[in-house]
């Protein structure tokens, strides 16, 4: 099973990325959700910290390019295979990071992927 990690993870149902855990997990994902804010989805609990992780696949970013700075040291530590950036999340900057460290990436809505079997 492929771990996948979700950046930006909001326990607000309204949000993309609640939606995008629910779906990654009825997919038959592992999902580790990662917010600004402590609750949960469903039965995955989201993480306000950055904890190592091993195994992990792919990281979707539902963080906006401000927010991303503080994260480009973690995301590389977690050596995904690739980084899915969501419509708005979009950083030339991180681009040009994970380009240099040969992580492929991905700008494309998750939940697009996942309904067409893109994913």
């Amino acid at each position: 099973m492929s771990l996948i990690v979700v950046l930006g993870a909001s326990p607000n149902p309204d949000r993309f990325s609640y939606k995008a855990v629910r779906s990654l997990t009825r997919h038959n994902f592992q999902v580790i959700a990662i917010g600004k804010r402590s609750g949960c989805i469903q039965n995955i609990p989201i993480i306000t910290e950055q904890p190592p992780l091993s195994g992990v696949h792919t990281v979707v970013m539902y963080l906006a390019p401000y927010h991303q700075g503080e994260i480009f040291d973690y995301v590389l530590s977690l050596h995904p295979k690739r980084v899915i950036f969501n419509p708005g999340t979009e950083s030339p900057e991180f681009d040009e990071f994970l380009e240099s460290y040969n992580i492929e990436i991905v700008h494309d809505c998750t939940l697009v992927m996942l309904s067409t079997g893109r994913f």
